[in-house]
């Protein structure tokens, strides 16, 4: 049943994935995310049903356009399959509880920023605000969220990476500063301080990562969105036993 049930997620997670995408890539351009239908970028080829299914239609297109044979970004179903496999574990690492609506809201913030910022190095004041509104919502229904610990978690972050931002004279983007501002909002004080000692972390190891394969030169713009997605869930799904280790240790 369980198994059942955690394909179903995964399913959705895909499906859900593909939209994410659609919404990573169009809000920041002021497109509408309904109209047109999804197209090949280099040929205006209008994509059919088949071309749209979630990462098993670029295995079987071997990622390529059907029409035009041009490449497919593999950020498309990277992206699906990611969503897939956080909204399937996510009841495994927090448990059967109601808990999962907010889950699966900070999942789909942090996979349609991801897009947006790697595809355009700009995170849409328009998605923030939705998902700080969505977030407000669920403060009223979850006995998790605090509101003064919310409250303060926004300021906080805020504070701290507009505070990193000065310090750098432009390292740090606007998106990335409101970006934080909502995560704070959401994981309150203690996990904001934690995301984003993670995203900072994440960021440094594979920025030399990546200088050192070449693939990015140095003073080179980066996104840093990925990185605060990826300290971000760390420190949702385990900043509590995080916390709790680095106290008993130092007790």
């Amino acid at each position: 049943m369980i198994l059942l049930i955690s394909l179903y997620l995964f399913t959705l997670g895909l499906v859900l994935g593909s939209f994410y995408n659609v919404v990573g890539l169009r809000v920041p351009m002021k497109q509408s995310i309904v109209k047109p239908r999804s197209s090949c970028p280099k040929c205006k080829h209008v994509l059919s049903a088949g071309e749209l299914v979630p990462v098993g239609s670029y295995i079987i297109q071997k990622g390529k356009c059907r029409s035009c044979k041009a490449p497919i970004s593999p950020l498309y179903p990277l992206m699906e399959l990611l969503t897939g496999v956080l909204f399937a574990i996510s009841p495994l690492l927090i448990g059967w509880s109601s808990e999962l609506l907010f889950a699966y809201a900070l999942i789909s913030l942090l996979v349609i920023v991801t897009v947006s910022d790697l595809a355009y190095m700009l995170i849409p004041d328009k998605i923030l605000i939705v998902f700080a509104g969505i977030f407000l919502v669920l403060m009223l229904f979850l006995d998790s969220l605090n509101p003064i610990d919310s409250l303060l978690g926004a300021i906080v972050g805020f504070a701290l990476l507009l505070l990193i931002a000065l310090v750098s004279k432009g390292g740090m983007g606007g998106g990335d500063i409101k970006l934080f501002a909502v995560l704070g909002l959401a994981l309150g004080v203690k996990l904001t301080l934690l995301a984003l000692f993670f995203s900072v972390f994440y960021g440094a190891v594979i920025g030399i990562i990546l200088m050192a394969a070449g693939v990015v030169k140095k003073k080179q713009p980066v996104p840093f969105g990925p990185f605060i997605a990826l300290g971000a869930l760390t420190s949702y799904y385990f900043g509590a036993s995080i916390v709790q280790w680095y106290f008993g240790v130092l007790l």
